[in-house]
């Protein structure tokens, strides 16, 4: 994982915001501490995590991925979890980001419901993936795709051989 990247945005984009570490905890839900030891580089957050503070600053995920290059996105392996590379950066234009989302075989990832309105889509370019949102269950494979309300709790399982899919998160038009 780019903790560096990750430290840096997350400081740049609270400053931005003029929140103190308090007031970004209170609008996260992610603890004081636990941020500051995310800006200091002591501990790798979450995805879950990562997600709860980009919807309670009110930017995309991209928004702390990101590194500031034009360079094909960083891939961001998080430790027992999935990986993800960053196809294309959130556009505000078209209030979508593009992810590339690789799970090992039997590989369990469990997402909470995202800010209201925003709609994913999965575009599977290899293997086979379990999809479950709200209460039901869809196995999609390579050269399937599907768009549900990402707004409910979802998950993701890797199949026999894996998955490796298209993520598209499109936001509601607001102000990001």
């Amino acid at each position: 994982m780019k903790e560096d990247t990750i430290a840096q945005n997350l400081r740049r984009i609270r400053t931005e915001q003029g929140l103190s570490l308090s007031k970004a905890a209170d609008l996260t839900g992610v603890s004081k501490a636990m941020l500051g030891q995310i800006e200091r580089q002591e501990s790798s957050p979450t995805i879950a995590t990562l997600w709860k503070i980009s919807e309670g600053f009110h930017v995309p995920l991209t928004a702390l991925l990101q590194e500031n290059s034009d360079d094909e996105g960083p891939t961001v392996r998080f430790p027992g979890s999935i990986s993800v590379r960053i196809v294309f950066p959130f556009d505000p234009k078209l209030a979508e980001e593009t992810f590339e989302i690789t799970l090992k075989p039997g590989q369990f990832h469990k997402s909470e419901a995202h800010e209201e309105g925003l709609v994913e889509d999965i575009y599977v370019l290899s293997g086979g993936v379990e999809l479950q949102y709200g209460a039901e269950t869809l196995q999609l494979g390579a050269g399937r795709g599907f768009r549900f309300a990402a707004d409910q709790a979802h998950s993701y399982r890797g199949l026999d051989e894996g998955a490796v899919f298209l993520n598209i998160h499109h936001y509601a038009r607001r102000e990001l």
